[in-house]
């Protein structure tokens, strides 16, 4: 019997890759290849099964938070093993830190991404922009969380600078501790679909997920003065069912984001500057002194920020860069980016 289809968020995407001689179970915690796998209304911690790791090499294949699997039980129906992952939806990913070319998944089968930033010392707009494109990657939708903002004197400020490095994103701001603002985040909490969370170190996520499931489940910790840096308070993944049908995924705090997508996904987080470039003179315009640039003169009129162009410019090529690495290897690619040719 598929146990997983007595779940709200088994969706048909899912049933439709399994019979019913199954047994299926979503993943709601990981930690060092040990699993949490929930059927039903049961919790059993599982692993992988032997032929499952011999027969997938890639580490991106291994199962993530947010993965529906096929088990095994055993141990008197105690205990699972899991031999299969099912195809996933959307997929979380970044680049695994260092030289290395290495996909490193962050959550799987996701519908919204709340991209939380606080509105204190941490608050980066070209943060929010690397994050934002990540998530339009992973096929998901982008939505901004600004908490703290009963610690911040100019609100509503900075939240229009947000909507303005992110067109067409949602943008929240809230107050975990009181609760302002939690009421018109949780229309974005619908039931059936999985919400993850993603965010640098104290900006308030632990907090936030709190408030959203109604009671302690996440340890929460002060963050430095002198630099606004949270501690690691979550330190595994975990997802958790909200009393409304809605999954809510909690991730640790990254320190950065590496891209981790392919360089055409630039187009859609920054659609207000690729908008404007099919105005521009010149097709092959290069948005720098060509005349009759459209950007060029967003930018001399206000429509545009200079900073948000660079940072276009620098997300392009750090997945271009990642694009070379993966076909050519980190040696070859330097020689390419750095030829006398490449820099005329």
């Amino acid at each position: 019997m598929n146990n997983g289809k007595e779940m709200k968020d088994f969706r048909p995407y899912f049933q439709k890759q399994t019979n019913h001689e199954e047994v299926v179970g979503r993943i709601y915690w990981s930690s060092r290849e040990q699993y949490g796998v929930r059927i039903s209304e049961k919790l059993y911690q599982a692993t992988i099964t032997g032929r499952f790791r011999h027969n997938n090499l890639e580490r991106s294949a291994y199962p993530a938070i947010g993965d529906w699997v096929v088990v095994d039980l055993y141990d008197q129906d105690e205990k699972a093993r899991i031999s299969k992952v099912l195809e996933r939806e959307t997929v979380l990913s970044r680049n695994k830190a260092g030289e290395s070319n290495d996909e490193q998944l962050i959550a799987a089968n996701v519908n919204t991404v709340f991209i939380v930033t606080a509105l204190t010392m941490e608050f980066n707009l070209r943060r929010i922009e690397r994050y934002v494109l990540q998530v339009y990657e992973s096929g998901a939708k982008p939505v901004i969380v600004c908490t703290k903002r009963d610690l911040c004197t100019d609100t509503k400020e900075k939240t229009a600078l947000v909507e303005g490095v992110a067109p067409g994103v949602p943008v929240y701001s809230v107050n975990s501790l009181t609760g302002d603002g939690i009421d018109e985040l949780t229309l974005e909490l619908k039931c059936g679909e999985t919400v993850a969370m993603i965010g640098s170190s104290g900006v308030g996520k632990s907090t936030l997920i709190n408030r959203l499931i109604g009671k302690e489940e996440m340890e929460t910790g002060p963050v430095r003065q002198e630099d606004d840096r949270g501690r690691h308070t979550t330190t595994h993944r975990e997802l958790f069912a909200l009393d409304n049908g809605a999954f809510i995924i909690d991730t640790p705090g990254m320190r950065e984001l590496q891209l981790w997508g392919q360089e055409v996904g630039v187009d859609k987080a920054f659609e207000d500057i690729e908008s404007l470039s099919l105005q521009c003179k010149f097709r092959d315009c290069s948005h720098d002194q060509e005349p009759g640039c459209a950007i060029q003169a967003a930018i001399q009129n206000g429509e545009l920020e200079a900073d948000r162009l660079k940072s276009y410019f620098k997300l392009k090529r750090e997945l271009k860069r990642l694009d070379l690495k993966e076909k050519y290897g980190t040696h070859r690619t330097n020689r390419i980016l750095h030829s006398p040719k490449k820099n005329k």
